[in-house]
């Protein structure tokens, strides 16, 4: 933990869940959408909270699934860590395979009911071996729910195992180990995640080489808690393939010009961005000039839980405060798949598979469908 600064007088605004019955809305949701930073441990049903703790005689900070939601959800963070210590309450309850295995499945049907048809679920199962779990039975619990879940919803969705920056080096390379134990059985990726302050990426370098070392993908979270010093930090020292949040990459012009000339991409989350303070509002989010200068960038949840939002959410909040287009929304989600950390092939055939979908969805808000009154909302190319 970092010294933490004077608390604001004034929480920042935070937008409520959009509406899910307006036109917008509806195109947004059958729009193919492809998540790729979206927390584990970070994304449970309240309901399934409440359950779990009553099964494991945990007792829960709220007592129905409505205040529980209301608790979870961040408004007051100050930074980055007063947002990551709502994590004690899921981690209190995850800590059994059958707890891993019921949240991965039910995260996954419900992205699948907003339309996400790939998922990239993140969390670090060295936090779930508190009591008689290991790595390996952590991995193992979600990657089955992941499972389950394809075969119920129309989603594929894989697992990116995360070391945590406030642990020792030793840590994060075992958990290097473990992802690449299971690269062809469901885990695709491998990441840093905690606060960045006082620990940068370079200080678990050999984890980043050991996964690249046995061709695993990495991404990292870099630009959130720390300045534009902490992407350069992951990417060129440890060589990550993605930047998760990338929130002050704005900051140095030099290294948005290098991450926009070799594709490499980030991955967005606009409403958390606003709760850890990353990011002063919706609308001085960076995430409108990265798009214009032509950087590969997605909109992802972070954490559905903390930050009472969805996938289509962060694209209704990208339209309405960040001016965005119907076809750019389009192309952002394109992004996403493309940038997936599947194999080639399977990211071209999905992106084959989906195109149909994105056309429809493309020529229905052109014509007309989408325009709302009052928002500004373009659908034009």
């Amino acid at each position: 933990m970092t010294d933490r600064p004077p608390r604001p007088l004034t929480p920042a605004p935070l937008a409520e869940p959009e509406p899910r019955t307006e036109p917008l809305t509806e195109l947004l949701v059958q729009l193919p959408k492809a998540e790729l930073h979206c927390h584990l441990d970070g994304s449970v049903r309240p309901a399934t909270l409440l359950a779990l703790g009553a099964e494991q005689g945990v007792v829960m900070p709220a007592a129905t699934p409505d205040t529980l939601a209301a608790y979870m959800r961040v408004d007051d963070a100050r930074n980055l860590e007063d947002y990551l210590a709502r994590f004690d309450v899921t981690l209190s309850v995850l800590q059994t395979e059958a707890a891993l295995e019921r949240v991965a499945y039910e995260l996954a049907v419900d992205a699948a009911a907003e339309g996400v048809r790939y998922l990239e679920v993140r969390y670090a199962p060295v936090l779930n071996t508190r009591s008689a779990l290991d790595m390996h039975g952590a991995v193992e619990a979600a990657l089955r729910g992941l499972a389950r879940a394809e075969q119920d919803a129309d989603v594929v969705a894989r697992v990116l195992v995360c070391a945590i920056r406030n642990q020792p080096p030793e840590l994060a390379l075992d958990a290097a180990r473990v992802a690449v134990e299971y690269r062809h059985r469901g885990v695709v990726g491998f990441d840093l995640a905690g606060g960045e302050a006082g620990h940068p990426a370079t200080r678990f370098v050999r984890a980043f080489e050991y996964a690249r070392g046995h061709d695993l993908a990495c991404t990292c979270h870099a630009g959130e808690g720390a300045g534009a010093e902490s992407v350069r930090d992951a990417v060129q020292g440890c060589a990550c393939d993605r930047v998760g949040h990338g929130t002050h990459i704005i900051e140095d012009a030099s290294l948005l010009d290098y991450l926009v000339d070799r594709r490499v991409c980030v991955e967005c989350c606009l409403t958390s961005n606003v709760q850890t303070r990353a990011a002063a509002s919706y609308e001085s989010h960076p995430f409108r000039a990265y798009f214009d200068r032509g950087m590969n960038v997605v909109l992802n949840t972070d954490n559905r839980l903390m930050s009472g939002t969805t996938l289509v959410d962060e694209y209704a909040h990208a339209a309405r405060r960040l001016g965005f287009t119907l076809p750019e929304l389009a192309r952002v989600a394109r992004n996403g798949f493309a940038s997936a950390f599947l194999p080639y092939a399977e990211r071209e055939a999905l992106l084959a598979r989906l195109a149909p979908a994105f056309d429809a969805v493309v020529r229905e808000g052109r014509a007309g469908a989408a325009v709302e009154a009052g928002v500004g909302m373009q659908v034009t190319a």
